[in-house]
Formats: structure tokens, sequence, C-alpha cells
């Protein structure tokens, strides 16, 4: 393509530049279709943080509401998460395409606000549920889409976070007020997953769960200046051995839930921030075969039954390794190359429109689920329904 045919570079402005900042770095493509041209975050370090990654022309505010929409074309809101519906209903107003990180929102009003502002703008928008392009669930999502293990009817996802306790313990995802629960910071993507597989969104929750291990551990004045980088050490064990915590813990490090789809699937959903290991398994069981995923992000085998009953048995009668996505360039720390997928997915979709893997009313029903599930925890895993998305939202959205 010579340079007269090259399409003009996105204009893109950045809101937080934390630990998931690296995503603006993905996006950033000098003369290859996108420049970050401004940046905003309340600290001072990742303001000069900015102008080195991005280079010294870059435009930085300490206040989101500084930036000039005329001048950007698309945004990036990599923000903590009780900040995404504020920000980015802030963008959509303006006409902004704009990138959320999951979860879209921490509560479900906040997320169909979102969605009413997008609408009402003409506005596009796209969440980053990057799991939807990791190979392995890709994987597993075509082998239920064949047939090889027939109608689905129940899905069971165990998580297992290994560094629970660096992640999500020593900074803001420890407070509830900012990310309402870790069922939806942590869990947002698999429940995702859970319903992309099942072909249908949540209807009913129940779910328990305890501060099992974190809860009484030392904690530290508040610290707003480090990430989790500046203190992320996966050679400390046992995870009573962990220091220096947020001085606001209010957030499960277990929980297990119950789910019924709309279209009577069950699930489960279980999650532990204190194991020793650090991934996520699935087991789809259908009517006529099951499938589960042994490994994840930065490489898996899946591994199908569905030829004849049997005792225990390891061999399968289906295997297929599944390498991470672009092997060789995406590493644990770009979720085995998903992520790359997801920024490239987002800009083509706001230059061109065109349609997405993610989908902005699954992401909503994501966080819809997760909602319940906490609120069902936190009353005693009471049964707790979820409401449909408005009409005319699904009508705006369809499905991506």
């Amino acid at each position: 393509m010579n340079d007269a045919s090259r399409p003009a570079d996105l204009r893109l402005a950045v809101i937080g530049l934390g630990a998931r900042g690296h995503l603006a770095e993905l996006a950033h493509r000098p003369g290859r279709g996108a420049r970050v041209v401004a940046c905003a975050d309340p600290r001072p370090a990742a303001l000069a943080d900015a102008r080195r990654r991005f280079g010294p022309d870059v435009a930085v505010h300490d206040d989101y509401r500084a930036l000039d929409p005329a001048g950007i074309d698309a945004a990036m809101v990599l923000t903590p998460d009780h900040l995404h519906e504020p920000v980015a209903t802030h963008l959509l107003a303006a006409g902004v395409a704009t990138f959320v990180e999951k979860p879209l929102a921490i509560t479900t009003a906040g997320a169909d606000r979102v969605l009413a502002a997008a609408r009402a703008a003409g506005a596009r928008l796209y969440v980053g549920h990057n799991l939807r392009h990791a190979p392995f669930v890709t994987a597993m999502r075509d082998l239920v889409a064949e047939g090889a293990i027939g109608e689905v009817t129940t899905i069971w996802c165990r998580h297992f976070v290994g560094h629970g306790g660096d992640y999500y313990f020593k900074d803001w995802h420890a407070d509830r007020r900012y990310t309402n629960g870790l069922l939806l910071q942590k869990g947002a993507h698999d429940l995702d997953v859970i319903h992309w597989l099942a072909g249908a969104p949540t209807a009913v929750a129940s779910a328990f769960g305890n501060l099992r291990v974190y809860g009484d551990l030392p904690r530290r004045e508040l610290d707003t200046d480090r990430l989790m980088p500046d203190w992320f050490d996966p050679t400390t064990w046992p995870p009573q051995a962990q220091r220096d915590l947020h001085p606001t813990v209010d957030v499960e490090d277990l929980s297990v839930v119950n789910l019924r789809l709309a279209n009577g699937v069950l699930a489960t959903y279980q999650q532990c921030h204190y194991t020793p290991d650090y991934w996520r398994n699935y087991t789809v069981i259908g009517t006529r075969g099951r499938l589960e995923n042994f490994g994840d992000l930065t490489g898996a085998t899946i591994r199908v039954w569905n030829a004849r009953r049997s005792g225990y048995r390891a061999d399968a009668d289906l295997e297929l390794p599944v390498p991470a996505a672009g092997a060789g360039r995406g590493g644990s720390g770009d979720h085995g190359g998903a992520d790359r997928a997801v920024v490239d997915e987002f800009l083509e979709h706001a230059r061109t429109g065109r349609g997405t893997v993610t989908s902005p009313i699954s992401a909503r029903d994501a966080v819809a689920a997760a909602c319940a599930a906490t609120d069902s925890l936190r009353a005693g895993g009471v049964p707790v329904s979820t409401a449909a998305p408005a009409p005319e939202d699904v009508a705006y959205f369809g499905q991506g």
C-alpha cells in the first residue's frame, strides 16, 4: 500500500494508564492505522509515563473531562472499574468510539446506562472481553457448534486464581466500592464464556462465598502511587505469607456459584484466590459427550469423550492441541495473544463499524450475572434473578 492509499491513523485517547495500560501500547501504531494522541490519568507519574510510551507530543490531562472530543476519533477506558460507567458515558455522549476494559460497569443499572448512552448518540461501543479471542475458548466454541458433544446441558468452570493475593488484594480491587466483588471483576470473563458456549445468558444465580484467607493478613496505609507490577512476587508462599494488603479488604477470596441460564442450561462457576496454580478449567457436557480443557491462555489441549461409555480413562476420543494466539508473540502478560486480538478488533470496529466477536449486550449480561451472584452470596445464597436488557439496546447492538 502506498502512502496515498494508506488510511489516516485513528486519533486515540487513553483514560487510565495503570496495570492494563499495555493495551494502549498495543493500539499505538503510528503510520499503521492508530496513534495515541492524548492521555488522562490523575497520577503525575502516569502522565510522565505517557510521554515515554507515546512520544513527547502526546497531550496529557489529569481529568478525562479535559479531553477535546473533536480532537479524537476513539478512546480506550482502562481505569479502575467504578470509573468505567462515568468515563464511557461521557465519551459516548460525544460520539466517540469507545473501548471499555471489562467489566462494562460495576452494576447492572450502570451497564444499562452505558448502553443507552451509546445508542442515544449513535456511537460505537466495544467491551474488552478478550477470552472470546483466546484459542482454547474458540476451540471449545467450535467443537460445541460442530455438535461434537450434542446439545449442551451443563457447563462447569473452576477458576484457580493462584496470583490472587498480588493481583486483587493489595490495591483498589479489594474494596467492594470500586469492584462490587471479584465475581464481577475477575469472573466477568468466565461468565461471558459460559453464556457464549451455552448460547444463553443467566436467568437466576445462587452463590456462597467467604473471605477465607486474606481478611486477617497485615495491611498498609493507603498507597495510590504504586501499581501491581511494583509488588508482584510469584515466589510468595503460602498465601498467609502475603503482607501489605490494601487497607480495605471486603471482597470474597472464595466463591461458589450455581446458575440457571435462560435456555435451561445449568452452570457452575467456582473461584479461589489462594490456589498454588493459576489457570481455569471448563467442563462442557452435552447429550452426546463432554469436553474439557487442560491448560488455557498460553497453550492447551482440548479433550473430548463422545464415542462410548467406560470407567475412568485418561485417553480421550479426540485430543486437540491448541497453541496460544500468535504463538511466539504473546505470553501470559498478553493473555496468550488475546489482548492483541481484542485491540485489533476494536480498532477495525472503530474505523469501519465491522462486526465483532465480542458483544456489548453479552458484556452487559455478564455484569448482570455477576451482580446477581454477588447479591445472592451476600444474602446467604438466596436465588437472585437477572433483569433482561432493554429491547431497544438489543436492537441497536444486536450480538456484536
